[in-house]
């Protein structure tokens, strides 16, 4: 078989992988200064504030912080969120 050319269903997909279920929004971020599990629940928990999130996901290793919310969340809010926890936000991946 040649090349396969994308489909509809291709598509879709690819846009899932930006949201959860429909209605949600999956955003990455790149926080600086995690180091640990306590981190990790300093800025999940920060964020779980913010007006909209559904779920958060922090990684130290990565620096990465996975947030789940009904609709994309304001940058300078995330940002204070985070300031809030003790660290960094360096902005999303």
């Amino acid at each position: 078989m040649g090349p396969r050319s994308p489909t509809r269903l291709d598509e879709e997909n690819d846009m899932t992988a930006q949201t959860d279920t429909p209605g949600t929004v999956t955003t990455v971020y790149k926080v600086s200064g995690m180091s640990c599990g306590h981190c990790e629940g300093s800025v999940s928990g920060e964020i779980l504030e913010l007006s909209g999130v559904s779920s958060v996901t922090a990684v130290a290793a990565s620096g990465e912080v996975t947030v789940v919310s009904a609709a994309p969340l304001d940058e300078a809010d995330v940002r204070a969120a985070v300031d809030e926890a003790g660290f960094e936000l360096v902005g999303q991946v």
